[in-house]
């Protein structure tokens, strides 16, 4: 037995913070490109995504910007037709077609990746239902967080959702962005990204990859593994669980780290890591493979 997961190799990166899911007045956002990177580069964010609702945000639209020395990533959150779907390091605009499969084949035949946002949306906890998420193919990941739903009908969590897929064998990775509208939703959740340069090409291979980790205010400052024996180490955390198939309870540390052997009947393990209040840190799945 042995794990496959994105933290294998660490060493010499850097870990930083950023969000994938922004909007502005070139949709409906309340604040213009410009006071949204002003907010979010004072707040201490490394890299950003201005994603408003299908309209692509390129890197020629970034230039007439000052970027305040972060990472500006290409976006577009494609929405008309169907469940939305975030477009990270766009090239060109996709079309919204209502065939959401055809929209992930466009996204992937061309630039860039694909995430599903906020699944548990509306009144119904169901915006993406999962039968379409177990259906399509292509995406990459999946909002397990998702902040301005704190204010909308629903949950703004969606690790039901992620449990399930990753236990039919689905590799899909779990993203926390503010899908900020006003200045009430910056800061609630972001991906935390250990890259080795301050690029966009190396900022996007770790999201591509997995070589980060969701959150809302947990840090994690350590991921060993030792054959199938996993370690978190946090800064913050006052509890850990870890959690295997269909989000079942492996183990439970009051502490701010937690140490586990994985056990060989489980198809993948994943922690979370609660801290005060509403402050959470979710990593990435370990998988078991033969």
């Amino acid at each position: 037995m042995n794990l496959e997961h994105p933290y294998e190799d660490l060493s010499g990166g850097e870990w930083l913070r950023g969000n994938l899911h922004t909007h502005t007045t070139n949709s409906d956002g309340s604040r213009t490109p410009q006071t949204v990177l002003n907010d979010y580069a004072d707040r201490g964010y490394d890299f950003l995504v201005i994603s408003d609702h299908d309209i692509h945000t390129s890197l020629e639209d970034y230039a007439a910007l000052d970027s305040r020395g972060m990472v500006l990533i290409p976006g577009n959150e494609i929405t008309r037709g169907g469940p939305h779907i975030l477009h990270v390091n766009s090239d060109q605009k996709i079309e919204p077609h209502e065939d959401r499969q055809q929209v992930i084949d466009e996204v992937n035949g061309s630039n860039g990746f694909v995430i599903v946002n906020h699944p548990n949306w509306t009144t119904r906890f169901n915006h993406c239902p999962i039968e379409k998420m177990e259906e399509w193919n292509g995406y990459i990941g999946m909002e397990i967080y998702n902040g301005v739903i704190c204010r909308l009908d629903g949950s703004p969590y969606a690790t039901n959702k992620w449990d399930i897929l990753l236990t039919a064998g689905r590799r899909v990775v779990g993203f926390a962005n503010d899908d900020s509208h006003a200045d009430q939703d910056v800061g609630l959740g972001w991906t935390m990204a250990c890259v080795r340069e301050r690029t966009l090409e190396a900022v996007v291979e770790a999201l591509l990859h997995g070589h980060h980790y969701a959150s809302t205010g947990v840090n994690i400052s350590g991921i060993h593994v030792d054959g199938t024996r996993i370690r978190i180490e946090t800064e913050n955390a006052q509890r850990i669980v870890a959690l295997q198939d269909i989000g079942k309870r492996l183990a439970v540390a009051d502490d701010s780290a937690i140490e586990v052997d994985v056990p060989e009947a489980a198809k993948y393990v994943r922690f979370e890591c609660w801290g005060q209040g509403e402050s959470f840190a979710w990593t990435q799945p370990f998988h078991v493979v033969d």
